[in-house]
């Protein structure tokens, strides 16, 4: 497989394997004489892709940032000046313009996307390789509106390259533009396997997983039974599930051999030193092994580098491993092999008792959480840690691992990534963040098909790779399959939303018990508590004020962000 880095757009670099090409710039470049060949074309896609590492710059103002600590399954953490952290899983505001750089990445997204399809069209380009890049950028239109409207619910629908000011379209216009988008993606994208295609470029397979997941949230959230599209005309279940059957018929696509594989703790660099994998047999009766990135279950992904640096290029780091590591400063032998970081989401204990309870046999618990009873030497309030718990998770954190050398006490030394031996990263935990950002997954793909067709065939697979039996399929049986599955992957706060789960599973997050500063307490209620700001929210995150005063009016905010109820001051 081809693997594809993401560059700045102002100075736009196209990589293979090992080798780049610089371009000429930009500058003097505007809609009305680029892209004019196939060849312009491409680096203009290159140019809509590099947005989506420039919301990792900033991953606390993401949406899958939001999405994760909301859920019922983490808690906000970080220390005590972490407050966006708390008040995302919270529902609540702290900074009015919060999540402002996810705004400004996503409509920078859009606004290329839509360069690239109008000018396509002005143009009268032709050709496989163009159709096929029309159909990407038709994709990341629909991915980008996709994650606003599950964060804002109504947004403004920007579909030229005018600058204009717009109010906000109805969630019904905004889902028929996403819908009727992902349709002609499928229709343009190439029905070739994923392995023939570029790492990290839109697929029709991908397009066909994603409009699934756009169709479960429409009709479950809005309470509809297709998805609308633009003219007239709707998108059905039977459409939708024909789609996914297509993406696991023809594909290429497949589970890895064990769920332990897709994580990277498995890697060779830290799973010898890792009690719990290593010498450990998978599922197949294979070693354990990290699939590494592209792996076949991977059906979308963010890619990262090691180009990373502190000026232009942070976000070719994944900042999420950052982001979401074990926060205190701690000696690695501490936590291994979890890295550091600065602490945001760990696991409501609740999580992993529930989970005990309802599979005691399930490897994918102790393959996704790792309690800190077994971290050798943790040590709890690092940093004036807030909200921690006896837990963290495993699948999207940094993995340490040993440099075979000690220092002069005899104590084993750490790289802070296996990054650093594997890929030749720095050595720096702020920026050697590798791994992939995967975002669409083939089992997501077999448990969406289950849940639309009311069967157990895709559920079944999808337990017999974790090692369990099959199951009779109803809606409480998927909820937990998805539930187990796929934690910690941004599914979750979507997943409890659209069943009409939310209020009561995040009520039971009070009173949980945590450690505030190394000290017991639990947690408590907060503007009114966490079923409150739900249903004042619907469950929607604040519009960055700076945008809705910019509009002059234009722009309103989401309703339950206006009072003080809604401002978050800290524990």
């Amino acid at each position: 497989m081809k693997r594809l880095l993401y560059f700045a757009a102002a100075a736009l670099a196209l990589t293979s394997c090992e080798d780049f090409l610089d371009t000429e710039s930009y500058t003097q470049k505007n809609t009305t004489n680029f892209p004019a060949n196939a060849d312009d074309v491409e680096l203009a896609m290159v140019s809509v892709y590099n947005t989506l590492n420039v919301a990792v710059a900033d991953p606390q103002c993401t949406y899958f940032y939001a999405a994760e600590l909301a859920a019922d399954d983490r808690f906000g953490g970080g220390g005590d000046n972490d407050k966006l952290m708390q008040a995302w899983d919270k529902i609540m505001n702290f900074n009015t313009d919060a999540s402002l750089p996810f705004w400004k990445a996503r409509y920078q997204g859009i606004f290329r996307a839509n360069s690239v399809i109008t000018s396509i069209e002005a143009m009268k380009l032709e050709g496989e390789a163009v159709k096929a890049m029309k159909g990407e950028a038709y994709f990341l239109r629909a991915f980008f509106y996709h994650e606003l409207a599950e964060m804002y619910g109504e947004v403004p629908l920007v579909l030229t390259t005018e600058a204009v000011t717009l109010p906000k379209s109805s969630a019904e216009k905004i889902y028929a533009q996403i819908t009727t988008d992902l349709d002609s993606a499928i229709a343009l994208l190439p029905a070739v396997s994923y392995d023939k295609t570029v790492a990290g470029h839109a697929t029709k397979w991908a397009a066909e997983a994603l409009l699934a997941r756009v169709y479960l949230f429409y009709t479950g959230y809005y309470k509809k039974d297709a998805l609308p599209m633009v003219g007239g005309g709707s998108m059905t279940k039977a459409k939708v599930v024909e789609y996914l059957e297509d993406c696991r018929d023809n594909s290429g696509h497949g589970l890895v051999g064990d769920f332990r594989n897709l994580w990277a703790y498995t890697n060779k660099y830290s799973k010898k030193d890792y009690a719990k994998v290593a010498g450990v047999k998978g599922v197949d009766g294979s070693d354990l092994d990290w699939a590494g990135d592209g792996n076949k279950e991977s059906i979308f992904a963010i890619k990262f580098s090691k180009f990373a640096d502190w000026n232009t290029t942070i976000g070719y780091s994944n900042q999420y491993l950052l982001h979401f590591g074990i926060r205190g400063g701690q000696p690695y032998a501490n936590t291994f092999p979890v890295g550091q970081g600065w602490g945001a989401g760990p696991v409501n204990p609740t999580l992993w008792e529930e989970w005990a309870a309802a599979e005691p046999e399930d490897l994918r618990r102790e393959g996704s959480i790792v309690p800190v009873k077994e971290l050798p030497a943790y040590s709890f309030g690092g940093w004036t840690m807030m909200e921690e718990t006896d837990y963290w998770q495993l699948k999207c954190v940094h993995i340490a691992a040993k440099t075979g050398t000690q220092d002069e006490d005899g104590n084993d030394k750490y790289y802070s990534s296996f990054s650093v031996p594997m890929f030749g990263a720095s050595d720096n935990f702020q920026l050697d963040g590798l791994n992939d950002l995967v975002l669409i997954r083939y089992a997501d793909v077999l448990l969406m098909h289950s849940e639309l067709t009311g069967t157990n065939d895709g559920m079944t697979l999808v337990r017999k790779r974790a090692g369990l039996d099959p199951v009779a399929f109803s809606q409480e049986a998927i909820k937990r399959e998805r539930r187990w599955e796929l934690a910690f992957e941004g599914r979750r706060w979507a997943d409890i939303r659209r069943w009409g789960d939310a209020p009561e599973l995040l009520a039971k997050q009070e009173g949980v018990k945590i450690y505030k500063s190394g000290s017991p307490a639990t947690m408590k209620a907060f503007g009114g508590g966490y079923k409150a700001r739900y249903n004042a929210t619907g469950g929607f995150f604040p519009i960055p004020e700076s945008e809705v005063a910019l509009s002059n009016g234009v722009l309103e905010q989401i309703s339950g962000y206006s009072d003080a109820s809604s401002q978050y001051t800290g524990w």
